[in-house]
């Protein structure tokens, strides 16, 4: 099955850097499983100590990027599978920030961190695999806003696309 874009109709105006970063790699059913080795490649051969990098006192460490990731994926992934099986429940939002601070990201070992977004990614992965077809065009409310499963499945790709060229661009040449 080859996923069309979603249309603007389908996704809150804010995501739609997400969706053009995910339109960008073309199938998003092959990009899942590429960010998981791009992550790695690029994160793995941190030490502990660098990932506990910020790059102003205000933004997050590497660590709680990951962190990020991981929430943000289990958050993405899970209004995926409420509207791709057409429940019509308005679902909430979340404060990312509150989230990343609660987490103690820095704390807890990059390895374990990159490990726990792998496991996540992989059960994502399924999951959007083993989804129907017809089930991608279905819509319900998250944050307020309408959203397709469709523009989730592209939010998924986009949203780690987007930490990772600001890993690139702000994080890693520091190291």
């Amino acid at each position: 099955m080859k996923l069309t874009p979603p249309t603007p109709e389908e996704h809150a105006p804010y995501y739609t850097d997400y969706v053009q970063r995910a339109k960008a790699r073309g199938d998003v059913f092959a990009a899942l499983p590429l960010q998981l080795d791009e992550l790695r490649s690029a994160l793995g051969a941190l030490s502990d100590s660098q990932a506990r990098f910020k790059p102003g006192p205000q933004e997050w460490s590497i660590k709680e990027v990951v962190s990020h990731l991981i929430d943000t994926e289990r958050v993405f992934a899970y209004r995926f599978l409420r509207i791709s099986r057409k429940d019509k429940t308005p679902l909430p939002g979340f404060e990312q920030d509150d989230f990343v601070r609660e987490s103690g990201a820095d704390e807890i070992t990059l390895a374990n961190l990159l490990d726990e977004f792998e496991f996540v990614r992989r059960s994502t992965i399924l999951m959007i695999q083993n989804t129907k077809e017809s089930a991608f065009s279905e819509m319900g409310s998250a944050s307020g806003a309408p959203i397709s499963a469709r523009a989730l499945a592209y939010m998924i790709v986009g949203h780690v696309e987007h930490h990772m060229a600001s890993l690139k661009e702000k994080y890693l040449p520091g190291i």
